[in-house]
């Protein structure tokens, strides 16, 4: 059974998948360096998320606009765990959301087809104060999923769901320290 609030992953030994969707603008550079690069912009938040599913209901399958490319962006463990020890929850009172340096939220995970379903994915903002750690130290690669997200999703529209889930990466339960869990609201 899964937890209410449980971090699951497409993760090895050394790191784990996270998703973002961007403009070609933005995504195109990224992908050529394998690394953020300009025009991303290190000024303002942005947010990581581990659920695939989750970001594709959200990017509307990488068709909402701004969000047409869909990344996976593959981070050490290090940094996801450094960036998890920092962070507060957005549900903290106002201060310490303000002043947070990463933040967390959990959001209703997603079916393929978008319903919310009765458990929760983690979100994670990346703040001004550790964007240049996560551009420079801890990602190790950027993968444009762009043309398997369009697939996936015309499975999912023409009602062939087993063909499309068998597409969609691999997530499983991420283990964290249990007082790590505790402060994220995991327990």
């Amino acid at each position: 059974m899964t937890a209410l609030r449980e971090i699951r992953a497409d993760h090895d030994a050394h790191s784990i998948a996270l998703y973002q969707a961007y403009a070609p603008t933005i995504a195109e550079p990224a992908v050529a360096a394998s690394r953020f690069v300009p025009p991303f912009s290190r000024g303002r938040m942005t947010w990581i998320k581990p659920s695939f599913r989750w970001l594709m209901h959200r990017s509307n399958w990488a068709r909402k606009p701004g969000q047409e490319r869909v990344l996976e962006v593959r981070i050490t463990r290090d940094g996801w765990e450094r960036a998890l020890a920092a962070a507060t929850l957005t549900t903290a009172g106002p201060a310490a959301v303000a002043k947070a340096a990463v933040h967390v939220q959990w959001d209703p995970e997603r079916s393929l087809s978008g319903a919310a379903l009765n458990h929760y994915s983690i979100q994670v903002g990346i703040g001004r104060g550790v964007i240049d750690e996560l551009v420079d130290e801890w990602t190790v690669s950027i993968t444009d999923l762009t043309p398997r997200v369009r697939k996936i999703a015309d499975l999912v529209r023409s009602g062939r769901t087993a063909q499309a889930t068998r597409l969609l990466p691999p997530e499983r339960r991420y283990p964290l320290d249990p007082s790590l869990a505790r402060r994220l609201g995991m327990s």
